[in-house]
């Protein structure tokens, strides 16, 4: 039998997925969250300059709409509007799409599990996202100690250096043997490097590790808010030993400060020659709609598999990987 036509992952893998997916759907149907599909194909794009999408053209009639599509990188945008219609508290399973991502930890095709609560704020979410992770966990015997702390006590226990005061030199200088080429890196790009190489490999396999209260900077779709003089994002980030699982916000409400943020991502993304997603005016006015206070987050559940496995590759727990696709 050829190599080239057997899974990546082992049997034993598919069924533990088989089980987790179970199991998630159990974890919301429990607390009255519903299950929602919404589309692959969208007219508009991720507008994030550091997330490639990508995109094919419809061969049908014009009538239908624009003929260029891009493939979600996410089912963000949808299941916002669908809040703003009033559906309620809502979640997706499913498959998205980034380009360019392909390697021992990433696959251009992955599982994300996206969920909105209505009423919330970032940390009622991030606890609930520990609960789900520790029902994981459970299905292969293992629970994990739970730590929560704020992004700038992080940086100051683990690499003594503020984040928020620290010049660009000695961010970089921070990275000690980790040789980085320089060229075109933002303070922004410095402290994510500090992140992924030097922060989350310290964190033990069997700790749970959320993030609270990121610089304003990197905001994504997330409010800011003043910490004793501060401007901070209200997002978390949820690590399971060196693996990010999960990116969770309070929602940002305000359709004209969502736009500024799209246009500003455009701005950066033509002064690189990329290409620039149409921005998404459905999600624009269901902001501006009264859109409802609420949390929102989104986990890859082939990293929590990853982690439930024990193993540090993405083709472990896929059953056809990129390059068997």
């Amino acid at each position: 039998m050829s190599a080239s036509m057997l899974p990546s992952a082992r049997f034993d893998a598919l069924r533990l997925r088989a089980r987790l997916n179970a199991s998630l759907r159990g974890f919301f149907a429990e607390r009255g969250v519903l299950e929602v599909e919404t589309p692959m194909l969208s007219q508009a794009g991720n507008t994030d300059p550091n997330v490639a999408s990508f995109r094919t053209e419809f061969g049908g009639h014009v009538s239908a709409g624009p003929g260029t599509r891009w493939l979600r990188t996410s089912p963000e945008f949808p299941l916002k509007r669908l809040l703003a219609a009033g559906f309620g508290d809502c979640y997706e399973l499913g498959r998205v799409f980034r380009d360019g991502e392909a390697g021992g930890r990433h696959n251009p095709e992955f599982t994300m599990l996206e969920w909105y609560r209505v009423g919330w704020n970032q940390h009622q979410l991030a606890d609930e996202t520990v609960a789900l992770v520790q029902g994981a966990l459970a299905l292969v015997d293992r629970r994990a100690e739970v730590m929560q702390t704020t992004y700038r006590t992080l940086y100051l226990d683990t690499l003594g250096l503020d984040p928020v005061t620290a010049s660009d030199t000695e961010l970089q200088a921070a990275l000690g043997s980790v040789q980085i080429d320089p060229d075109g890196l933002t303070r922004d790009d410095w402290l994510d490097l500090l992140m992924t190489h030097r922060i989350q490999p310290a964190n033990p396999a069997d700790r749970i590790l959320v993030v609270h209260d990121y610089p304003a900077s990197q905001c994504m779709l997330a409010r800011i808010a003043d910490r004793d003089g501060v401007q901070l994002a209200e997002r978390f980030e949820l690590y399971l030993g060196a693996l990010e699982l999960a990116n969770g916000y309070h929602e940002l409400a305000d359709g004209a400060e969502q736009r500024a943020r799209f246009e500003r991502d455009h701005a950066v993304r033509g002064s690189r020659g990329d290409a620039l997603p149409a921005i998404d005016e459905a999600l624009l006015a269901a902001l501006d709609s009264g859109f409802p206070d609420c949390a929102g987050v989104a986990l890859g559940v082939d990293r929590l598999m990853m982690a439930m496995s024990g193993t540090g590759r993405i083709a472990d727990v896929i059953a056809f990987d990129f390059a068997r696709a």
